[in-house]
């Protein structure tokens, strides 16, 4: 999945917030707890701060009683990256902005890789619904896909 791939580009700093040593994938299970229960922010600088803060409020807010190992914060990431690309930014682009506003590396080609199975996964699920006379979800999906594509 996609957001197995996302890395925090300044995984040492919130390390060092933290206390202990966690890995530098930003949806891996210890950087989640770490993040949901003992960060220290006022060791960050505020740009970092500003970027864990908003990473938490888009990915790890959700009411689940596993949270954050719920599965939610990786399908909003998810959501995220395809919601960016409707809205017109390339995969170069999104990359950026996931730097920017998250603090969180993530390479182009990883973007574009994970668009381009969005799109066979939104086929798919086109065909499947215009199988079963769904035309409601046949014509989300294709509208999903054209933004996507385009």
């Amino acid at each position: 999945m996609i957001a197995g791939r996302a890395r925090f580009r300044h995984a040492r700093k919130i390390e060092r917030a933290v206390g202990y040593r966690i890995p530098d994938l930003a949806f891996h299970g210890a950087t989640l707890d770490a993040l949901s229960s003992r960060l220290n922010l006022e060791r960050l600088d505020n740009i970092l701060r500003d970027q864990v803060i908003a990473f938490f409020d888009s990915f790890l807010s959700c009411s689940c009683k596993d949270s954050p190992h719920c599965g939610c914060p990786e399908k909003k990431f998810a959501r995220e990256l395809i919601e960016l690309r409707e809205s017109g930014l390339d995969h170069r682009q999104i990359s950026q902005i996931l730097q920017d506003e998250y603090g969180i590396d993530i390479y182009p080609a990883d973007v574009l890789s994970f668009l381009e199975d969005s799109v066979h996964v939104l086929e798919a699920i086109r065909d499947v619904a215009a199988l079963k006379g769904k035309t409601a979800l046949e014509e989300a999906a294709t509208g999903h896909i054209e933004r996507i594509e385009r």
